[in-house]
């Protein structure tokens, strides 16, 4: 797939969600994103769904989804072409399948209650992190007058970052996730990119004294948003993933900050803590 043909097959909207970003503005034809490269409390990053084009009011900046790629992967022409390729490759798998992705741009939550839902403590249990429910909700929505439901875990925006056998959206702000721990006494916080990583090491430290605090990132992308509350921290222990954008973020925490344990040789062979344990 060349240049060409990724920006025919792919959608901009497609490409960012995949990058778990949603928009704070949206009209059905365009929206406003929170920019990809910092902070900023107005969002300045205009996406046009009809052209497939974006531009960033903040820099002057515009553009298309493969620079999209480059500029959060921090990669090649030809590293962008090979992601976008795999994303064309699940999109055609998921068309095949009848279990496309949803677009969580409008809807309604319903219900926010504990899990109990039969098909959503399978999920839980195949992920291994079944004993852990207490820390995610079910949460019940709509989009688009459709009722779906799965396993909520709440961001610091009061957002859910959804998932079940066949959804990967966020309802809501995409926010960080910050965990105190009143048995905090040494300053230290673990950092994890996904909620199941987060109920992974829940469940491995079930019978170790637990006294970190803990970050759950919902997405590399958001690290800007903790740049400031990781500087306050002793000691910063990573579990981030094994790919391209986790490599990345290991690589800004450990050249920004002191005392900082990349724990990801853990499970070196695999993507993240999750699939680990569930190799296991």
């Amino acid at each position: 797939m060349n240049c060409e043909e990724a920006k025919q097959r792919i959608s901009i909207r497609m490409l960012l969600e995949s990058f778990s970003l949603s928009p704070a503005k949206e009209n059905g034809r365009s929206a406003f994103y929170f920019a990809l490269d910092r902070e900023e409390r107005t969002p300045s990053f205009f996406v046009d769904y009809v052209k497939n084009t974006a531009f960033d009011f903040g820099t002057g900046v515009s553009y298309d989804i493969i620079s999209i790629v480059r500029q959060i992967n921090k990669c090649s022409v030809s590293d962008a072409l090979n992601f976008l390729e795999n994303i064309n490759r699940i999109v055609i798998s998921e068309k095949h399948s009848g279990s496309e992705k949803q677009v969580a741009h409008r809807y309604n939550i319903t219900k926010v209650s504990e899990i109990q839902h039969p098909a959503l403590i399978r999920y839980l249990k195949s992920r291994k992190v079944s004993e852990q429910r207490h820390w995610v909700r079910e949460v019940h929505y709509q989009i688009k007058s459709r009722a779906y439901f799965g396993v909520g875990f709440q961001n610091n925006s009061g957002g859910f970052e959804i998932r079940n056998q066949y959804a990967k959206i966020c309802l809501g702000k995409k926010d960080i996730t910050l965990h105190k721990n009143i048995l905090n006494s040494e300053n230290e916080i673990v950092v994890f990119e996904g909620f199941f990583d987060f109920l992974t090491y829940k469940k491995m430290m079930t019978d170790k004294l637990d006294y970190s605090d803990c970050l759950i990132l919902n997405s590399v992308t958001m690290l800007f948003k903790a740049q400031n509350l990781l500087s306050d921290y002793s000691k910063i222990s990573l579990f981030l993933d094994n790919d391209t954008a986790g490599e990345r973020s290991k690589n800004i925490i450990k050249n920004t900050y002191e005392n900082v344990e990349d724990c990801s040789f853990i499970y070196r062979n695999v993507n993240d803590l999750n699939e680990w344990i569930c190799s296991e």
